[in-house]
């Protein structure tokens, strides 16, 4: 079994891997755009 204290940092380790996670498949799937008009005329 292991120690509780490596148990903490593997979730702390998780936690900041899935950081973001959430939003960016949303941007994936809508197709972002930058917030800038692209063609400036």
């Amino acid at each position: 079994m292991s120690s509780r204290t490596g148990k903490t940092r593997m979730a702390r380790k998780v936690k900041v891997a899935r950081t973001g996670k959430v939003r960016k498949r949303k941007e994936q799937n809508k197709g972002t755009t930058p917030k800038f008009p692209i063609h400036k005329k």
